[in-house]
């Protein structure tokens, strides 16, 4: 035999470039790219299928790790184990996604790099998230394929609910290529989502007032936004961040510490602490007396003690430029797009993640759709069986076979094969006066569900408000608070860059309205300062609030539900000195419930400065300013309230100063603000006062040497004392006298620190308002029941005094 015949001669060169196309397709595609659909590798895809095909559910006791793997590998995905397990265990690990898929029992490593327990040790099933993603896997949505020895099927790609590509990201390295996305908030791209269903035209550029950035599970602060915008609208970007460093002072020892309480994504928190051990021995960062890891249950804490007169910020910048405390982030968007690899922007990776919805929604009614058709058909051979019951009976007993009675049913009453064998097949319970309802019934129903479902079919703009209100669903059960905070690089040109500095004159009213406009126009026109006095019920007004501000100052605004909202100068509306301004509500978007209480003018947020708050169930917090620094523009949270308590009052404080609360009992108390330790952003704060069943406070003041405490009752009474008059005192306690309560004063509605020159307005439900200097009202002793301010009509009663800011103007 000549083994010649049967060879051929082929070019090695070709061959070669063949054979690497074909293994580099098969690398892209089948193993290290996700598709941007479903966001998921197909091992991702497999052990999640697998997991929904055992009924791994949320809700059901954990299975060993083993048998998903071993089912995964066996069924779908011939490679290792190991491989297969490591998936699995990453996608378990809250510091590795922003929202884990599975829920581990056991040990599944740490962020310090431990490796997780074996297999045959560890536990898992389904997060209940995870079932979003597999949503209506059963109704036809997705097309499945044969596995790799076509013995049983598998889905080409998830019917997800979850823009699980970039809420989780995805990393991968390629043949020639990789793809790095990071983890994103899932309700700022929920957000996105819907504004995209809303107006498809919005650019890139636009996008970013809906996802400004990603957001990682460890945290962190990514430092610029440059590369956040580079990514956004060419697919590719450089990000910066930086780990959180808080620092400490011993108030007794005067001892500073620095602690890190939050890493950059992905860097190992055992090898950062050695690696400053390590710089500390090499002595490259000398100002630190030590370094220990004192994370625990409640969170990572990474604390540095610094030597005596070190500088915080020396070391902090040099930590950041010799370690991971500062880690760089390639955000590179790359995803399978129609089964080719594909670099896209933000847009584009959301507008394939809304085309998909709209896919599963049309197939899923589809399938519905035939479906209750399917059982209609079935219900009106049914009806014809019951409206003709006697004959039906008699046919089938004549009948010698199935067949036969099947045969002369169809004949008999135009019955198709298929409901003449449901009416055969039927039960007799079904013949009951109740069951023929129940048929009667069931059938109205499904009536009105084929002509929906004909409706969705027939209409584009309906399958987008399906996809929109189940994204919402979506975002309403899963959304969470961002956890990275985005704050500008120094180096970065921004738009305040290009403001010119320059002091204006910020004005609030009485009922809301807010404007600017520059100093040097109150130099030249001078204003007569007595507000718009007897306009009438319900259109008196005046201004409550006024600032002196650079443009480039902040202007915090807190409201009674516990938020902040964040607004520079420059981008509070400029209008004339008679027009009324632009509504609060609508510049900060406040929800319906949602009123401004305190506004604080900030110049630089630096260390060593707190905002002081309170609240009417008699709590108080101390956080320090820094965390306040970047709200997002819907706002974030400043204190965490409990039920049916709100927040009454703001203030900044260095530190140093009296803290004063007085209650609508008349009851007061002063204390040193060091009474207070400071809290996180989030954090409910501490017992400022104890009140009285029935009593909340009224007021907060961080005392002013000089001043004094003007305090006023819902009869019209008030009074001036001296602040001496209050002992210092400690939190916590039940405080003293400040005004006697009781039926001819009412309660107390206001306190109020004040001096000589100020003049007040005190408003009543009635709509009145009068206007009163502060220099007739004379200081009289704190256990006294005050004097008559104003005259009050039957009915009426005072719910206020507030400053008149208008005299400012003048100067």
């Amino acid at each position: 035999m000549d083994l010649g015949e049967n060879m051929l001669e082929i070019s090695i060169e070709s061959e070669m470039k063949k054979s690497y196309l074909d293994y580099a397709m098969s690398v892209i595609i089948g193993r290290a790219l996700p598709d941007v659909r479903d966001g998921l590798k197909p091992v991702h895809r497999r052990v999640l299928f697998t997991m929904h095909e055992q009924k791994n559910d949320y809700n059901k006791p954990y299975k060993k790790s083993a048998r998903v793997v071993g089912d995964v590998m066996g069924k779908y995905h011939p490679h290792g184990d190991a491989a297969i397990y490591d998936t699995m265990v990453r996608m378990a690990q809250d510091f590795s996604l922003r929202y884990p898929l599975v829920d581990g029992q056991g040990n599944f490593g740490s962020i310090d790099g431990d490796p997780p327990a074996a297999m045959r040790y560890t536990e898992v099933r389904m997060q209940k998230m995870a079932h979003a993603i597999l949503e209506d896997l059963d109704k036809e949505t997705v097309d499945f394929i044969p596995n790799y020895d076509e013995t049983i099927q598998e889905p080409t790609v998830l019917p997800t609910r979850i823009p699980n590509l970039l809420v989780n990201g995805s990393a991968g390295i390629a043949v020639g290529m990789a793809t790095n996305i990071p983890p994103h908030n899932l309700g700022e791209i929920t957000d996105a989502l819907c504004a995209l269903i809303e107006n498809p035209k919005l650019t890139p550029e636009e996008m970013l007032q809906y996802v400004p950035g990603p957001d990682f599970p460890t945290g962190g602060i990514i430092y610029g936004r440059a590369g956040i915008h580079s990514a956004y609208s060419t697919g590719r970007g450089i990000i910066k961040i930086r780990a959180r460093i808080m620092v400490e002072k011993d108030n007794r020892t005067g001892k500073e510490t620095l602690v890190v309480t939050e890493l950059p994504y992905q860097v190992n928190k055992a090898r950062v602490i050695e690696k400053i051990a390590q710089l500390m021995k090499d002595k490259v960062i000398e100002g630190l007396a030590f370094v220990r890891d004192e994370s625990d249950r409640d969170g990572m804490r990474i604390a540095m003690g610094l030597k005596k007169d070190e500088m915080a910020s020396i070391i902090i910048n040099k930590l950041y430029k010799h370690t991971q405390l500062e880690n760089s982030f390639g955000i590179i968007l790359l995803s399978i797009v129609n089964n080719k690899p594909e670099l896209l922007n933000l847009k584009e990776t959301l507008q394939y993640f809304i085309a998909h919805r709209k896919v599963v929604v049309i197939r899923r009614t589809k399938y519905e759709l035939a479906k209750a058709e399917a059982r209609a058909h079935i219900l009106e051979g049914y009806k014809i069986a019951i409206d003709n019951l006697d004959e039906v009976v008699k046919l089938i007993r004549a009948s010698s076979t199935p067949l036969e009675a099947r045969e002369g049913l169809m004949a008999r009453f135009d019955l198709t094969q298929i409901q003449a064998q449901a009416i055969l097949d039927m039960r007799l319970q079904k013949l009951t006066g109740l069951e023929i309802e129940k048929v009667e019934e069931e059938y109205r129903e499904l009536i009105k569900a084929i002509a929906r479902y004909k409706e969705i079919l027939a209409s584009d703009q309906l399958v987008l408000e399906i996809v929109r209100d189940e994204l919402l669903e979506v975002r309403a059960e899963y959304a969470d608070e961002r956890r990275t905070e985005i704050v500008d690089d120094e180096g970065e040109i921004t738009i305040e860059d290009m403001i010119v500095e320059e002091d204006m004159v910020v004005t609030i009213s009485h009922r809301g309205y807010i404007k600017r406009n520059p100093l040097t126009l109150y130099h030249s026109q001078r204003r007569g300062g007595k507000g718009k006095i007897g306009m009438g019920t319900g259109e008196e007004d005046f201004v409550s609030r006024l600032f002196v501000a650079s443009t480039h100052n902040t202007l915090l605004f807190f409201t009674n539900l516990g938020r902040v909202y964040w607004r520079k100068v420059y981008e509070i509306p400029q209008a004339g000195r008679a027009a009324k301004g632009k509504f609060i509500s609508n510049l900060l978007n406040l929800a319906p419930d949602e009123q401004l209480t305190t506004v604080l003018d900030v110049k630089e947020f630096e260390p060593g400065y707190n905002i002081i708050m309170a609240t009417k169930d008699g709590i108080i917090k101390k956080t320090d300013l820094l965390a306040y620094s970047n709200p997002r523009s819907n706002g974030i949270i400043a204190l965490s309230l409990g039920e049916g308590d709100q927040l009454i009052a703001a203030r900044i404080s260095d530190g140093t100063q009296n803290v004063f609360l007085g209650s609508a009992f008349g009851k007061s108390i002063r204390f040193h603000e060091s009474d207070v330790r400071a809290m996180g952003r989030v954090s409910r704060g501490v017992k400022g006062m104890t009140l009285a069943a029935g009593d909340h406070l009224v007021g907060m003041e961080v005392l002013t040497h000089g001043k004094t405490l003007f305090s006023c009752t819902e009869n019209g009474f008030g009074k001036r004392t001296s602040l001496d008059e209050y002992p210092l005192q400690k939190r916590g306690g039940k405080g003293v006298i400040t005004i006697r309560t009781h039926e001819r004063n009412g309660h107390v509605v206001s306190i109020l620190v004040v001096s000589n020159d100020d003049d007040l307005m005190l408003m009543t439900n009635a709509g009145k308002i009068i206007r009163m200097p502060m220099a007739d009202i004379s200081v009289i002793s704190r256990n006294t029941m005050g004097v008559r301010l104003m005259g009050m009509e039957p009915g009426e009663r005072l719910i206020g005094a507030q400053r008149l800011a208008e005299k400012d103007e003048e100067k």
